[in-house]
């Protein structure tokens, strides 16, 4: 099958280095208010896939669809996921690849269903507390040049902003024995790119931690490491290596002793409409449809469908935001979109600090997310990357003001506060 994540491939995948897992957090409080976050070993999910399979999940278990996150790692060596990155992927291929790729969607969404439900079937009282690690692994790939990285670490002279915070979820049973953990980090998982399936080193730090802790299930979610890189890379052993750096990262947390979190989770949930840039007028789709570059091609014949079938062009995206409130001690935002670092670093600066947790990859992958700076500034995460999303345009300056607005004000629908 073809597989996702860069434009580069030009042929399916040829081998398999580690499994592709999805995996089902239950959690289910003092009050049985449930909330379910599904973490998936793929590039990404679109809201045509995802949206109607949370709402599956939460017809079934009587919840609102804020109660069901679906959070991606972002390998770079996963599946193409239905129409996810549409120009770069799905338009490109042949009708039997597409077939593959159609067929693998449905595949996945009974596999997610038949997770959860085993989740369910496997509820059992535990002690669930927080902690909080630091791994340097993530080096912001806008302000630093891959060849000279290693140097640059050498000599401490690593430029821009890095979030390098480990949050750790871990669930213990009755008997002290670790049961889940669920951990983030704001790191692209891209340290592989060959034709070889992988959940990157993201999924090294997984078998890691479930090879310590016998019996135990880990779980992974990215957070704002939209411009963040693993460097150096392209190797095996690093993606190795970064999986153990990390899996470290949490264990070290976990044996620093973790705070308990009340029994007590609330949740809120909205789609919010965010606001794009200058849309192209028709003959500028007509011009850039004759593009010698085919995926700038393929957006702009997409897009020209579209305006023939009688939808015009949407000057905003229905863009996800949830916010869940785990006791009095963590406020846990699940972003869509691969979100530049800029947004976590303002949410917890903002609000709780470490104990504010921040996923991106979360519900919808749609395009980059830029900061306002990251916006002004341009470049790949910017808005040249909106090409293989097949978006028209760019976001609005108002996007940063727009999500974090949005997500104060349902923190606070929680938090009982003023945003």
């Amino acid at each position: 099958m073809w597989m996702a994540g860069y434009a580069s491939r030009k042929r399916p995948a040829e081998g398999k280095a580690t499994d592709l897992w999805a995996k089902a957090l239950v959690l289910e409080d003092a009050q049985k208010n449930r909330g379910v976050v599904v973490t998936l070993d793929l590039v990404g999910i679109d809201r045509e896939l995802a949206r109607p399979l949370r709402q599956k999940i939460a017809d079934k278990l009587g919840l609102k669809l804020g109660q069901v996150m679906v959070c991606t790692s972002h390998t770079h060596s996963g599946p193409v996921v239905a129409k996810n990155l549409r120009p770069m992927h799905y338009l490109v291929l042949d009708e039997s690849q597409r077939k593959q790729v159609d067929e693998y969607a449905q595949t996945l969404e009974q596999t997610v269903l038949r997770v959860v439900d085993e989740a369910l079937q496997r509820l059992t009282p535990a002690k669930v507390s927080q902690a909080s690690g630091t791994c340097t692994v993530a080096v912001n790939r806008r302000n630093n040049k891959e060849p000279e990285v290693v140097a640059d670490q050498d000599r401490s002279t690593l430029q821009g902003p890095s979030d390098y915070d480990v949050p750790v979820l871990a669930a213990h049973d009755a008997d002290g024995k670790l049961i889940a953990v669920a951990f983030g980090y704001a790191c692209h998982a891209t340290v592989l790119d060959g034709f070889v399936w992988s959940g990157d080193y993201p999924a090294y730090a997984q078998m890691a931690l479930e090879e310590r802790y016998p019996g135990a299930t880990a779980l992974f979610w990215a957070g704002c490491g939209g411009d963040q890189n693993p460097l150096p890379r392209r190797k095996q052993e690093y993606a190795e290596k970064y999986g153990k750096q990390l899996a470290d990262s949490v264990q070290q947390a976990i044996q620093a002793g973790t705070k308990p979190i009340e029994p007590r989770l609330e949740a809120t949930y909205e789609e919010i409409e965010l606001p794009l840039g200058r849309l192209p007028t028709r003959d500028e789709l007509v011009n850039q449809s004759r593009d010698t570059n085919v995926y700038v091609a393929n957006r702009a014949k997409h897009l020209l469908q579209q305006l023939d079938a009688g939808k015009p062009l949407a000057q905003s995206y229905p863009y996800p935001i949830g916010v869940w409130k785990l006791g009095d001690e963590i406020d846990w935002t699940f972003l869509g979109g691969e979100v530049v670092v800029d947004y976590a670093l303002r949410l917890k600066a903002e609000g709780r600090d470490k104990r504010t947790w921040v996923a991106a990859y979360s519900n919808d992958v749609m395009a980059y997310i830029p900061s306002r700076r990251v916006l002004a500034e341009g470049g790949y995460e910017g808005g040249g990357s909106m090409v293989y999303y097949g978006l028209p345009t760019i976001w609005d300056e108002k996007v940063e003001a727009t999500i974090v607005d949005a997500a104060a004000r349902l923190k606070a629908q929680l938090w009982k506060a003023k945003p």
